[in-house]
């Protein structure tokens, strides 16, 4: 089976003139694919992560490096390498752009985060 077999769509929004998404619950999925909107305002994608929906942490690996991946715009993204980065994470927040350095979108954009029950 595929990636995104059993997947579920999450959507969030970036808020035009912002770079951070609102939250997407994902306790108890695991983010397996990123759908980007046709229209995007050239960035990556970074993540803030939350055990408890209040205080968000920027998502690092264990050797200190950001979290991103390559985004654009009507891109299809598929984690398959990445599958465990956010397991744990409870709620998700999406920037565009890093953390020091952030993208302002120049419109509402909606991000699909497709999802599965975690095995």
């Amino acid at each position: 089976m595929g990636l995104t077999a059993n997947a579920k769509p999450v959507n969030i929004t970036i808020l035009s003139g912002a770079s951070l998404s609102d939250v997407a619950d994902i306790r108890g999925v695991q983010l397996v694919s990123i759908i980007m909107p046709a229209a995007w305002t050239a960035a990556d994608l970074s993540f803030q992560s939350s055990e408890d929906n209040v205080t968000f942490n920027d998502v690092y690996d264990e050797y200190d490096v950001e979290t991103f991946f390559n985004a654009g715009a009507s891109r299809f993204i598929g984690l398959k390498d990445n599958l465990n980065i956010l397991i744990g994470a409870n709620y998700l927040k999406v920037r565009s752009g890093s953390t020091s350095a952030a993208v302002n979108q120049g419109a509402d954009r909606v991000i699909t985060l497709l999802v599965r029950p975690l095995k």
